[in-house]
């Protein structure tokens, strides 16, 4: 039996995401002019693989993407990519859960409410 490609397939936005991803990865590596060769090489990867993923194939491991990113110096934006301190949703939502008053019960101890 045949497997459906569907169950492959991912939502449009994040097909959207990893085709810019691997778009950008190739500007930035043409504004270092640097060949794929080379940038293949420092990150200890094929040719082909380098270009899957600026093509924006979606097998290419994050391992990978992270040896590029090291390859082009820009290993820093991997690393803050879902950094909490830019995450306003969730910092909006833990402070929805906290406490909205704090009291002392009798033996001086704080109790949240």
């Amino acid at each position: 039996m045949e497997k459906s490609k569907s169950i492959h397939r991912r939502p449009i936005p994040v097909q959207r995401a990893i085709r810019k991803l691997g778009q950008d990865i190739r500007d930035a590596r043409k504004r270092r002019r640097l060949p794929i060769a080379l940038v293949a090489e420092r990150a200890g990867i094929s040719r082909i693989t380098l270009i899957k993923l600026e093509k924006g194939e979606p097998g290419v491991s994050i391992g990978i993407l992270g040896s590029v990113l090291l390859a082009l110096d820009l290993l820093d934006r991997l690393k803050d990519l879902a950094d909490a301190q830019q995450d306003s949703l969730g910092r909006m939502l833990e402070e929805e859960r906290l406490p909205q008053r704090i009291h002392r019960d009798k033996q001086g101890l704080k109790n949240k409410v």
